[in-house]
């Protein structure tokens, strides 16, 4: 079963390195164009300075903004490469961490299958690839996010001794405190999750692991909480609601909170029907069909109770999805289908979960079903995991192409860019190189210029204007 396991987890993890080798297409847009100049001017603290400030109160967000902005277009190049790499290191860690406390063992490969698998489907399904992989100021915000808050669980899982439990409880604090300060809709899943574990985590764990789990959950929780007030209470973060008439009457006014579950179930009908994530649920399959009990480490968890199991993370996806498109939709409006970024917040508990509910079929398929039966459901969900990470790679590749396409045309204009600027010009043209719906100036027919103004800014001109031909 290991050489099973390596072969199909080879798919994904091919998909993801093509995926980041198609990063080398990626260049500034829209909100980009704004951040570079204040980094190269001013510096990174510039930068976190002005989202406090200014733009959204996000200093976290700000900080590893301008940690890619740092190496203008290198970073945004690097970027995907990096952004999947720690996607994927986290959650096979996750994968083998939850095995080893639930004293499962499984064939060598397994979690990696499963961590590959959840990874390319949680990047590359979405309806808009290019902003959850490839648009770093829009993944920082809502790919990078709940995946950083979901490290913070790792210490926990991995702490044995007093020392490692003191260690995770710190961790906790920090994690917290900076995803308070990075993203609100991660924030949200964070208090729902943890909210959950505080309510139902006696059920889970055993008397002894109690204690720790309560203290973490609390510390966790905490540490969000003062990271939103630090956010919610920033100039950048009251400018931002005045500017979207996104106050706190307009969140929780009734047509907004209906208006919000409408909207969440287009979201929800667009996530069902994107067949592709059933991989992961099948990857899960395979991990609860494959692994088998294991006499080391110290017991932690209760006896397994599949449905009780199933119900809470179900329900944790659900709130948590409506909560974060409550807390959207005043700036989105019925937009908030169509962004599709700011649903990975919470999509990122979605795979988690399908990949659970996959583990809990197996198994309970393996306790009970014949061993041909077993047979049968092995074979079925590698199919299905292969055919998944095989639904991925034509969309990946015609997103390529135009990646490809604009990666041209904006280097031809970069160079005639700076030349002007060279030969001391103080205006010059810029024609609209748009990709995957990314914001451009002058779009729109030129009704709409921004961000033009940072793009002068970026290339040391006084002002661009509107063209239509590529250098």
């Amino acid at each position: 079963m290991t050489a099973l396991a390596l072969v199909l987890a080879a798919l994904p993890l091919a998909l993801l390195a093509a995926a980041a080798r198609l990063g080398r297409h990626v260049r500034p847009s829209a909100d980009e164009w704004c951040f570079l100049p204040v980094v190269r001017d001013q510096g990174i603290g510039g930068l976190v300075g002005k989202f406090y400030v200014t733009d959204n109160g996000r200093v976290g967000n700000g900080l590893l903004v301008g940690l890619y902005a740092r190496f203008p277009v290198a970073g945004h190049q690097w970027y995907a490469a990096l952004s999947a790499l720690l996607v994927l290191a986290v959650l096979w860690a996750l994968v083998a961490l939850v095995l080893r406390r639930a004293r499962q063992s499984s064939p060598r490969g397994l979690p990696l299958l499963v961590a590959a698998t959840a990874t390319a489907v949680f990047l590359l399904a979405t309806p808009n690839t290019y902003k959850t992989l490839y648009w770093p100021a829009g993944s920082v915000s809502h790919t990078v996010a709940p995946v950083l808050a979901c490290s913070a669980v790792l210490p926990a899982l991995a702490a044995g001794t007093r020392r490692g439990r003191a260690a995770a409880l710190a961790a906790a604090a920090v994690a917290g405190v900076f995803t308070g300060t990075l993203s609100e809709e991660t924030s949200v899943v964070a208090l729902v999750v943890l909210g959950g574990l505080l309510l139902f985590g006696r059920r889970l764990v055993t008397d002894r692991a109690w204690p720790f789990l309560r203290t973490w959950a609390l510390t966790g929780a905490a540490g969000v909480v003062v990271g939103t007030a630090v956010l919610v209470t920033s100039p950048g973060s009251r400018h931002r609601r005045e500017r979207f008439g996104a106050g706190t009457a307009s969140v929780v006014a009734p047509d907004s909170l209906a208006a919000s579950a409408r909207g969440f179930a287009g979201i929800a009908e667009s996530v069902l029907t994107t067949w592709q994530y059933a991989g992961v649920l099948a990857a899960g399959l395979l991990l609860g069909l494959l692994v088998r009990p294991s006499r080391t480490g110290t017991a932690v968890l209760r006896p397994c109770r599949p449905l009780p199991l199933a119900c809470a993370g179900l329900l944790a996806v659900l709130v948590s999805g409506y909560l974060c498109t409550v807390i959207t939709y005043p700036v989105f409006g019925p937009r908030v289908v169509t962004a599709a970024r700011t649903w990975n917040d919470y999509l990122l508990l979605y795979v988690l979960v399908l990949a659970g509910l996959g583990a809990l079929l197996g198994r309970a398929l393996r306790r009970r079903a014949a061993r041909w039966w077993t047979a049968v459901a092995v074979a079925t969900a590698a199919a299905l995991c292969a055919v998944s990470a095989a639904g991925l790679a034509p969309p990946l590749h015609r997103l390529g192409q135009d990646m490809g396409v604009r990666a041209g045309r904006w280097d031809r204009q970069d160079a005639s860019l700076r030349a002007a600027a060279a030969r001391g010009a103080e205006v010059a043209p810029y024609t609209p190189t748009p990709v995957a719906g990314m914001l451009e100036p002058f779009r729109d027919g030129g009704r709409r210029a921004w961000p033009a103004r940072c793009v002068a800014e970026y290339y040391r001109l006084d002002a661009v204007t509107r063209s239509t031909r590529v250098p």
